[in-house]
């Protein structure tokens, strides 16, 4: 095969990579929540009923801010439901996921649970505009951040909680364009509620950033005009508007879902160009960042054919919903939209891997028993640890091949990321199913000098994946025959594979 390569050149950069672009979300949705990260009585269970197996894995995977309660379920969420004793809240019904709803876990335990995984995890808290409004969005703000003095927060410190949660960032609902939403609006619709609720919740505190819904898809018939409508109503009063994306294989169209990533950068780019529209028409000088707070694999078909089972008076708490098993080919695609999202490190401050524990999740538990890494967890968990620093501009040479979609692709997909020490590291995704690519790139601008280390992830079965029977099945692989020589880097991937490329 045709050697791919591309030059690397510390002149020419992307942008810094902003921390929170490796965040992720928890859902009141199926087992993320509870036998997810909380379980009184696992074996492993803390004093607040966490689970420290899962804790420990949350570290590893390296996550930073943690979107929460929603998603769907924040449409028909009563934050007042969520604090207080726990054995004293209420049982509600869940529109969103046909569940029942215990409120066992709240707003308190989220945040307990945030300082447990440790400082880097911040929290991103969205408010209901799908059911409630701009009286019920200041309430939850007073009650989560004013120190004392008033009824809300001094109810918060009767709770146990005197120190105020100290919540930044904020997303003002969900996917509100969706017909599926509870409370769904127009573009116009939301785009007034979204600036009263944003306008208000800046006189209780200017410091707050904000995240306005943007579409829920690129295939939205809405699509762009939804944007464009929004942002004429909140421009000036929002930081960062959404994106959501979910990728899976339909009508056995494997190829195209090789090349998810080359949807997710357009989808990117075009929200950049509405964004900037918008800005210019009000001939503001403020840049609107991105919020890619939803995105993933996800075998939504198979969900769609489940929804449809549901018995109309079963209302099951935590049932197993959206926990798809991914494999090496999922993983792959995985590592490709990780890449996307850093090519664009200039525009996207935000992004929530959709979702965190067993619901299309990179870790998995059993109810009592054991929790154990999916083959998407490593590709994130080494995108988090080394994709710290500056994106350097690649720009790929690369063998293409056909796609249904996307016409032709680039068989290569890559970033490279430099960190203040200097080092570099160069994520890697080759497309080919059946052909090894061999791989050089120009470094002689960067000082690097040395090889530290190339691992892949890659399997003879595409198929391989891990399960709680064989947990250990599918990890990262040292490569060999990859070097520095004269300025030049040479490689050779793997076919179907991931791979993380580092260099002094």
């Amino acid at each position: 095969m045709r050697t791919a390569r591309f030059t690397l050149d510390p002149a020419f950069t992307v942008g810094q990579v902003d921390p929170r672009l490796f965040g992720s979300f928890v859902e009141h949705l199926g087992r993320c929540v509870y036998t997810g990260i909380h379980e009184p009585g696992h074996p492993s269970a803390d004093e607040a009923g966490l689970r420290q197996d899962v804790l420990d894995l949350v570290r590893e995977l390296g996550v930073t801010a943690i979107r929460y309660p929603g998603g769907n379920f924040v449409s028909g969420y009563k934050w007042e439901d969520s604090v207080g004793p726990a054995e004293s809240r209420p049982r509600r019904l869940d529109l969103a996921w046909h569940s029942t709803e215990t409120n066992r876990f709240g707003l308190s335990e989220y945040i307990a649970f945030l300082k447990k995984v440790g400082p880097q995890a911040e929290p991103m808290m969205a408010v209901n505009l799908g059911t409630r409004g701009v009286a019920e969005a200041l309430e939850l703000q007073e009650y989560a951040n004013h120190p004392s003095g008033t009824e809300l927060s001094d109810l918060r410190a009767s709770h146990g909680d005197k120190d105020p949660f100290g919540i930044r960032l904020w997303c003002l609902g969900n996917e509100m364009d969706g017909p599926w939403q509870t409370g769904h609006k127009t573009a116009q619709e939301y785009g007034r509620i979204a600036a009263e609720t944003a306008r208000a919740m800046r006189q209780q505190d200017p410091g707050v950033e904000l995240v306005a819904c943007g579409s829920s898809g690129q295939s939205m018939e809405t699509f762009a005009e939804w944007e464009a409508t929004v942002l004429q109503e909140t421009y000036d009063l929002v930081d960062h508007i959404s994106l959501h994306a979910y990728y899976e294989p339909l009508d056995g169209d494997v190829d195209s879902f090789l090349a998810s990533a080359v949807d997710m950068e357009s989808f990117i780019e075009n929200v950049v160009a509405t964004c900037d529209h918008v800005g210019a028409r009000l001939k503001s000088k403020k840049k609107i960042n991105l919020s890619f707070d939803e995105w993933n694999v996800w075998y939504m078909s198979r969900w769609q054919e489940q929804a449809t089972t549901f018995a109309q008076d079963d209302w099951p708490e935590a049932p197993r919903l959206l926990e798809d098993s991914y494999s090496v080919m999922d993983a792959v695609v995985f590592g490709s939209l990780l890449i996307a999202l850093l090519r664009h490190a200039d525009r996207v401050a935000v992004a929530c891997l959709a979702q965190l524990v067993n619901v299309i999740a990179p870790i998995m538990t059993e109810p009592g028993g054991a929790a154990w890494r999916q083959t998407t967890f490593f590709p994130f968990a080494q995108a988090s640890r080394y994709g710290r620093g500056e994106v350097l501009d690649v720009r790929v040479d690369s063998p293409t091949y056909p796609t249904q979609k996307y016409g032709e692709a680039d068989l290569l997909h890559a970033t490279a990321v430099r960190a203040e020490d200097g080092s570099v590291t160069v994520f890697a995704v080759n497309r080919s199913r059946g052909e090894a690519l061999p791989l050089e790139v120009a470094v002689a601008g960067l000082g690097v000098t040395r090889l530290v280390e190339h691992s892949a992830l890659a399997d003879a079965d595409p198929d391989a994946r891990n399960t709680l029977e064989d947990p250990e099945r599918v990890a990262p692989h040292a490569v060999d025959g990859t070097a520095v020589t004269d300025g030049t880097l040479t490689a050779t991937l793997e076919p179907l594979s991931w791979n993380v490329i580092r260099l002094a």
